[in-house]
This record gives C-alpha cells, sequence and structure tokens, in this order.
C-alpha cells in the first residue's frame, strides 16, 4: 500500500453530524528500538515491540458538525456559505487530560491534524473535544506519545467510518496505524497485539515504513502472556523528549553502525520468536536497551536519561540471574524507568525478587505489573 491508499474521496458528513467515541488503547515497549528518523516519521531502522495491557490511554473524542458544514436550505445558504468559508482553514478543537483543559497539548495536535488532514479531510468540518487520561505517569518512559496518538487516530477512524461504512477491519486498523505513526512514530505500533514489526524488513513478510503490522510468523509458547513489570525510578517528565533524541541522529557518529544493528538484530529475534531461545531473546534485548542509551550519550549535545537507580537495578537484575538460572531481562524506552521481562512460569519468583529486591529503586516504591496484551479495544460508539 502506499500513501494514496489512505486518502479518503468522494464523501458527505451530512449524516453523522455529531457523537462521542471513546477507545482505550496500549503502549508498547520495544524489543529492537527505533531511534532515528526521516520525515514524514519514517523510521530508519525496522523495530519490534510488545503490546501492554495495564498501560494505557483512554481517549473520548467528542464531535458536532460545525453550523454550515451540513447541507444548507435555499435560506440559509449565504449564511452558512460564510460560515464555512471561516471555518474551513482552521481546526476547532480542546483538549482535557485528566480532567483539566490542557491547551498547552493543542500544539502537537495542531501539528497532528495538519499532517494527516488530507488523508481524512473532515478533520475541519468538526468541532472536536478531547478528553484523555493514563492508566500511568505521563511523560516518565512509558510510551504515553504512543498510546495517547494511537487512541486518538483510532477515534478518528471511528468518524470515518460512520462516513464510509464499508471499509474493512483490515484497512480501519492498517489506517489507524499509518495516522497514528503520523503523531508518533511509536504510536503506530499500538493499535493491536501481541508482537508488532513497524518499518521495512527483508525478512518480515508484509513489514512497511508507512504502519505497523502484526509479527506474520508463529509465535512460540515461550513468549505468550509474558510480563513486564515496570519500575518507575523516575515519574518525573524527561529531560530530553524523543523527538530531540531522534534529531540527534542525523549527524550522529555511530547512527549508521546503529541501523545495520538493529536491522541485523530483527532478524536475529525473528528466529528466536519462533524457536522460544529465551537466552538469546535475552542477549538481543539487553544489548537493544543499552545500544538506545549508548546513542543518547554519544550524540551532540550528549545526555543521559538513566538515573543511579537504573544501574542498581540492572545489576541487581544481572546477579539474581547468574544465581538462579532465571530468564528475568530487562529493557529500557527513553526514560530511566526498567522493564523487567519474565515468562509466565516464572512469574511467582520473578515477583517475590522484584518486591524484596527491586522496588526499594523505585520513586515511592511505585511499580507497574503488566504483561502483553491484545491491543486496543473500542469502549463506546455513539
Amino acid at each position: 500500500m502506499t500513501e494514496k491508499d489512505f486518502i479518503l474521496q468522494d464523501y458527505t458528513c451530512k449524516n453523522n453530524t455529531k457523537g462521542s467515541i471513546t477507545w482505550k488503547t496500549p503502549s508498547n515497549i520495544a524489543l529492537v528500538k527505533y531511534w532515528g528518523k526521516q520525515e514524514p516519521q519514517i523510521p530508519e531502522n525496522t523495530s519490534i515491540s510488545f503490546t501492554l495491557d495495564a498501560c494505557f490511554t483512554l481517549t473520548t473524542l467528542e464531535y458536532k458538525l460545525k453550523e454550515g458544514n451540513a447541507e444548507p436550505d435555499s435560506e440559509s445558504q449565504n449564511k452558512m456559505l460564510n460560515q464555512v468559508q471561516y471555518d474551513k482553514n482552521r481546526f476547532n478543537f480542546e483538549i482535557y487530560f485528566e480532567g483539566e483543559k490542557k491547551d498547552d497539548f493543542k500544539p502537537k495536535i495542531q501539528q497532528f491534524f495538519e499532517r494527516i488532514e488530507q488523508y481524512v479531510p473532515f478533520l475541519k468540518a468538526y468541532d472536536f473535544v478531547i478528553k484523555s487520561r493514563n492508566s500511568f505517569p505521563h511523560s516518565s518512559g512509558i510510551a504515553s506519545s504512543a498510546s495517547g496518538m494511537s487512541a486518538l487516530a483510532l477515534c478518528l477512524m471511528s468518524v470515518e467510518k460512520k462516513i464510509n461504512s464499508e471499509i474493512s477491519d483490515e484497512y480501519f486498523n492498517k489506517k489507524a496505524s499509518f495516522l497514528a505513526r503520523l503523531g508518533s512514530g511509536s504510536a503506530c505500533r499500538s493499535i493491536e497485539g501481541e508482537l508488532i514489526v513497524w518499518g521495512n524488513h527483508s525478512e518480515i513478510a508484509g513489514s512497511s515504513n508507512l504502519f505497523g503490522i502484526k509479527f506474520p510468523y508463529k509465535i512460540h509458547k515461550n513468549f505468550k502472556n509474558y510480563h513486564d513489570t515496570i519500575l518507575l525510578v523516575d515519574e518525573g517528565e524527561k529531560q530530553v523528549s524523543s523527538t530531540v533524541g531522534h534529531k540527534l541522529m542525523h549527524n550522529h557518529p555511530f547512527a549508521k553502525q546503529r541501523f545495520l544493528q538493529a536491522t541485523d538484530n530483527i532478524s536475529k529475534i525473528s528466529k528466536v520468536i519462533q524457536n522460544g531461545d529465551l537466552k538469546e531473546f535475552i542477549a538481543i534485548v539487553e544489548s537493544e536497551a543499552l545500544s538506545l542509551h549508548a546513542m543518547m550519550m554519544t550524540s551532540n549535545p550528549y545526555f543521559i536519561l538513566m538515573k543511579p537507580n537504573t544501574l542498581k537495578i540492572i545489576n541487581k537484575i544481572w546477579e539474581f540471574r547468574t544465581k538462579t538460572a532465571s530468564n528475568i531481562c530487562f529493557t529500557l524506552d527513553a526514560g530511566a524507568n526498567v522493564h523487567v521481562l519474565f515468562p509466565e512460569n516464572e512469574k511467582e519468583i520473578v515477583n517475590n525478587f522484584i518486591i524484596s529486591e527491586l522496588i526499594q529503586f523505585c520513586q515511592e516504591n511505585h511499580y507497574i505489573c503488566d504483561r502483553v496484551g491484545e491491543g486496543a479495544r473500542l469502549m463506546k460508539n455513539e
């Protein structure tokens, strides 16, 4: 598919004047990381992620057709056409996050709408109210932009589905992923589950730079119901945004080697997911986490998002794995928090270890028990 396949054409809004849609959309955690992109939101390398379950964004999109965008009658024709002329050059929306109006979120949504307008041209026909909340701390190294932007993209696709009821579920999901990507790259991996690949790779059938796809091969039973306990080392906002970090890859001295490394790791982890080799899984996932942060520490300007307690947790995990031969491992997002990954059959021993040894390094002992999920869910469509 190409970008042109996602352009909505020959539509009318007259039969969909208002409504309210709610989607519950998960975050995700990349196993092979995406770091570095080209415009418009095209990844420099392929990534693969676990879709999460407990870490989600709940977004409600309320919409109402602007006065003058319905089919005008003869008496009000001129008045309504003037209103259309006034409204057609602007997006009208309000944003509420955790129950509070958030005008500081508006520039990002404005940019998102500008990027996607050619694909969902009804955007300027409606007044929107966006209401969101997270089940986890915002901007703390859990991919809140991934769940947030994917939820909004799904809400907009539900509006499109009302306008054009003939679109298939497959097309719906692909276009939602395509739109979400234009808001936040990793958001395209939060539409479906369990494992999502984003970025064209010669060994992954159907993979694309334009949207995420479900891992197309058999997933070994070892990776079913995989756990991810997120240790909240730092619940504050990141010192450096991911957007800034991606841009620093443009002139990075090790960028080319990093992209080759990630491409090779996709080949390796694809085989691992199919054959169930947990030891090789650990080696790839931990190397990827440290490579991501190595890119941050060697960019210009350089920065460190890990905290002292991040390193203490990592060393504790390594010690525990050596003692017990457990298949516990860690990964990191672009932040200080640690994602502790482990298989279903080790949940008791690993949970005991986390509680007794690791949560002491978390901010106020905060952590989130999560596991691999099935993807986004439509909660309301009125």
